[in-house]
């Protein structure tokens, strides 16, 4: 069960008061939690998540509010904080930043095809359609400097054939860093696997956990989305789901040249990304009754990412 924090009763229901949504009927703890303690929660009004951030520190919180406020006005189907009588979106239980926010409705897929590899893409697009002219900085805490460093520290305790596939990734990072830093920008959620988005049939009904959002690269976040959804049976490209994601995308916000050039790069990039995040957890985690998601998958991936067929699609 990966809820770091446990709540009881009395002290769920102490907290919950001030929001005025009836009853607590019922609550129980989400297993599928890597970072963060979180919480299904019955009341007489609705459903609700509850969510005790572990990580991060919690000046970060007021960001995470703001951009989830920006997408909810922007119609899209995201979470936001719900505000107590007092108005407050944040507030304290058990010593941790605590947000109580709607359930959004809907299932995960686990094999997605082209028309629900097409709706992310068009989701991803609105999410940074959204922010990028007015984008709420945030430095992730899980970018190019730290790939560099966590690689860098992590090589030593691979074996031979992990440390040859990462040192090159990690010396193309260090090459590539400025350019990478210099593309369109805009807010992104930085985590859209498939597990973080939610269908109704076959209509996007949700897409949740931006506790991952930053500001940075628009690329960056496609390269991580595409990484998960558009896996064929070995862990390369499914070319015509990779192509329905990226046509969908670029039919609201058409690639520069420059995105084009950097792609190759940009998709090897997220994988290192997630490849030392999952192999610190790993380390961190051992023993532990902890949801652990497997480093070796992004291994696996970044070893097919070494050559590229899938093309941005750019119009000179």
């Amino acid at each position: 069960m990966s809820v770091f924090t446990p709540v009881t009763r009395p002290e769920l229901e102490t907290f919950l008061a001030p929001y005025e949504l009836g009853r607590l009927l019922d609550f129980q703890g989400i297993a599928a939690g890597t970072e963060n303690s979180n919480f299904f929660v019955s009341l007489e009004q609705g459903e609700f998540v509850l969510t005790l951030i572990e990580r991060g520190p919690s000046e970060d919180m007021p960001f995470f509010i703001e951009l989830l406020d920006t997408l909810h006005t922007a119609r899209m189907p995201v979470p936001y904080a719900i505000r107590d009588r007092d108005g407050h979106g944040l507030r304290e239980l058990c010593g941790k930043p605590a947000l109580l926010q709607p359930r959004l409705s809907g299932k995960h897929i686990k094999a997605p095809n082209s028309q629900h590899c097409a709706q992310v893409g068009e989701l991803l697009a609105h999410i940074h359609l959204a922010t990028r002219e007015h984008i709420i900085e945030r430095r992730t805490d899980r970018g190019l400097e730290w790939m560099l460093a966590a690689g860098a520290e992590l090589l030593p305790r691979l074996n031979a054939e992990q440390a040859s596939l990462l040192q090159p990734a990690l010396d193309e990072i260090a090459a590539y860093q400025a350019q990478i830093l210099a593309l369109p920008r805009a807010n992104l959620h930085a985590d859209l696997f498939r597990d973080n988005v939610m269908f109704e049939g076959t209509h996007l009904s949700g897409v949740i956990d931006f506790y991952n959002a930053c500001s940075g690269p628009m690329l960056y976040d496609i390269a991580i989305t595409l990484n998960d959804w558009c896996l064929d049976a070995q862990a390369g490209i499914d070319v015509p789901r990779a192509q329905a994601l990226l046509a969908a995308y670029a039919a609201l916000r058409p690639f520069t040249a420059a995105e084009a050039e950097l792609w190759p790069q940009m998709l090897r990039v997220a994988c290192v990304r997630f490849w030392l995040s999952r192999l610190i957890a790993a380390e961190s985690f051992a023993g532990m009754d902890v949801m652990i998601h497997d480093p070796s998958e992004f291994e696996v991936r970044l070893a097919q990412r070494q050559q590229v067929a899938v093309k941005l699609p750019f119009a000179l």
